[in-house]
């Protein structure tokens, strides 16, 4: 797989964004599970490849861009559809299904053919899992950091209250990704950036 750089993937952010302040929301929220799944990598050990995990921060979200009406309101009805639409746009401008997979398979703790169908969620039949440690580790890093109004920090513990709310399956999946890849200090992070933890 050839890998962007962060300059590359920052411009395919300044094409598809619709206006500044979408742009600075999603690029820095991808920023931060960047950094967020950098200090995971040094403290668990896990073996992945650190450029195609900073890749797959960088570009998970990018589909955001799509859910923007002509208000610069985000769609939130149809917010789960943010990874299949950032699948499209990596795949329209020629990058490989592995760099596509880090946008289509981090929502939630995986989305399966099962939960699609069972929720009747607005997506193409289908699963929606992380497979290698590297999606995990994106998948994972990216529950630290939400894009709310206005942007926040979530423990571990916030998220996984959150999370058990779609079902233990999906409360378990978390917990087992806390064991593998541990458990980030956010307090640096939130300093950076004035947002809160929750």
């Amino acid at each position: 797989m050839q890998i962007p750089g962060v300059g590359e993937i920052r411009d395919l952010h300044v094409k598809y964004a619709p206006s500044e302040e979408a742009l600075d929301l999603v690029l820095t929220h991808c920023e931060i599970v960047w950094s967020i799944a950098e200090q995971l990598i040094s403290v668990s050990g896990v073996d992945v490849d650190a450029d195609v995990v900073r890749a797959g921060c960088l570009v998970h979200d990018i589909g955001v861009y799509r859910l923007y009406d002509h208000t610069g309101r985000v769609d939130q009805a149809h917010y789960v559809r943010h990874g299949v639409l950032g699948h499209e746009i990596l795949e329209a401008e020629g990058f490989s299904e592995q760099l596509c997979r880090f946008c289509s398979c981090h929502t939630g703790m995986g989305l399966t053919r099962s939960d699609v169908a069972g929720q009747g969620l607005p997506l193409p039949p289908g699963d929606y899992v992380a497979v290698t440690n590297e999606e995990r580790l994106v998948m994972y890093a990216d529950k630290f950091h939400s894009k709310t109004t206005p942007p926040r920090f979530v423990t571990a513990d916030s998220y996984a209250a959150y999370v058990a709310r779609f079902g233990q399956d999906k409360r378990a999946a978390f917990h087992g990704m806390r064991r593998l890849f541990g458990v980030p200090d956010l307090g640096e992070l939130a300093a950076v950036y004035s947002h809160a933890v929750t």
